[in-house]
């Protein structure tokens, strides 16, 4: 029997997480990976060389190798001296494969056959796209990392060019899917990007596939203070549509035990904004668990998706 067609959406540490708890257990999922960031390495990478950031997609190459222990530390490596100081050797690899590939696409595809990895990563979009966010205090605060680290709240996100062109290839992996996975990861750095691509967004609301959105166990600085699960999910839909989620997985503890600011994963109030609401054991202190996680996905991704008119 074929594994499920796991199609996954985000960036960041989330989406890696769930990306190597998938393959851990023989499943091949597929990535769509966010490509607005614009600090570290990868904003440097992308100003200097004009590329598309590298990173999230690097992450994920990384999460889903065949040999992530060798392979992903060397990969992950960052430079601390010197003019390479910050840079990670695995974004100057792609960098240097997108300059002799002629394409991203390629330099992706030529990292994919060397890392030999369980499944495909793809980024939304081909084309140069900054993240925009309209803030509560009426500021309009410009770059993914600029975004992050504002202490307003955030107010409305969009992208800069608003209707970048899809990666044709992430719309057909939405439209095959059995299963789109939405989270964990930054809401409006990582989870939210990818769904402001006009095309990835129509692809989404009009599967037929199961649509899980995973919560997530922390609030975040700069991004979601304050946020309890039923807020996450409101901001889904109010910059995505109705019907983006169709259930969302929250840990079955109460409450996670950490100093950290936990989110409140009020199964009622999410229950009324017509989700169907799944708690499962799928976290190791106040993380995800990643094989956890995973087994619970494709458990979803098996059960039949029956939606009223």
């Amino acid at each position: 029997m074929r594994g499920s067609r796991i199609v996954c959406l985000g960036g960041g540490t989330g989406l890696s997480t769930v990306l190597r708890g998938l393959k851990a257990i023989g499943q091949e999922p597929t990535a769509i990976v966010t490509l607005t960031d614009d600090g570290g390495s990868s904003g440097r990478l992308r100003r200097d060389l004009d590329i598309p950031p590298p990173g999230d997609v690097r992450a994920c190459l990384v999460a889903l190798a065949e040999d992530e222990s060798f392979m992903g530390n060397m990969f992950q490596h960052r430079f601390s001296r010197g003019e390479l100081a910050g840079h990670n050797l695995g974004n100057l690899f792609l960098a240097a494969l997108t300059e002799l590939a002629g394409s991203f696409d390629e330099a992706i595809a030529l990292t994919s056959h060397a890392l030999a990895i369980a499944g495909e990563v793809l980024p939304a979009t081909r084309e140069p796209a900054g993240l925009v966010a309209e803030m509560e205090d009426g500021r309009v605060v410009a770059g993914e990392s600029a975004v992050a680290s504002d202490r307003s709240r955030v107010r409305r996100l969009r992208l800069e060019p608003s209707t970048p062109e899809a990666h044709p290839g992430a719309v057909s992996a939405i439209e095959r899917a059995d299963l789109i996975v939405l989270g964990p990861g930054s809401l409006f750095t990582s989870t939210l990007p990818p769904l402001l691509v006009p095309a990835i967004r129509d692809a989404v609301l009009a599967s037929s596939a199961r649509r899980v959105y995973v919560a997530n166990l922390l609030q975040q600085p700069g991004e979601t203070i304050g946020y309890n699960a039923g807020n996450h999910l409101d901001r889904l839909v109010q910059h995505v549509g109705a019907g983006i989620v169709d259930t969302v997985l929250v840990p079955h503890v109460r409450r996670l035990s950490t100093e950290l600011i936990p989110v409140d994963f009020d199964r009622a109030a999410l229950g009324r904004r017509d989700v169907e609401v799944v708690s499962a054991h799928m976290t190791q202190g106040h993380h995800h668990d990643p094989v956890a996680l995973a087994r619970v996905l494709v458990r979803q991704s098996r059960r039949p998706m029956v939606r009223t008119a």
